[in-house]
């Protein structure tokens, strides 16, 4: 499949979900989830604020998940590492304050997880 056809999902997604009555509300979720923080993602090249707060959101989470499991093309990376990834690609790929609150409550829950003293 080539990368022009692949990157066409957001819209057929979009397209169905509007045809879908429970689905319709989501619509424009489905359309904006590979949008980027520097207006280089697509289909729309939306940046910043213009992209839905849920995709933003939607975007580091799934990015970690994606970094911290294996894929059939490769192994998984670990935690810190995909931390440093995210970090790199503030501003670039992801809105900086969500990423930012992100790796803070995955710093809180290692802590929470590790006990006192031991973080």
């Amino acid at each position: 499949m080539a990368w022009g056809e692949m990157k066409r999902h957001p819209e057929i997604g979009y397209r169905i979900a509007q045809a879908t009555p429970e689905l319709a509300a989501v619509a424009d979720l489905i359309l904006s989830h590979h949008e980027r923080w520097d207006e280089k993602g697509y289909p729309r090249s939306l940046k910043g604020e213009e992209i839905p707060i849920a995709c933003r959101i939607l975007s580091v989470v799934d990015a970690y998940d994606a970094m911290t499991n294996d894929r059939v093309y490769r192994k998984a990376m670990t935690a810190h590492d995909a931390i440093q990834e995210i970090r790199k690609n503030m501003e670039k790929q992801f809105d900086p304050q969500i990423a930012e609150l992100f790796i803070e409550i995955l710093a809180e829950e290692k802590r929470e997880t590790m006990g006192p003293g031991l973080s």
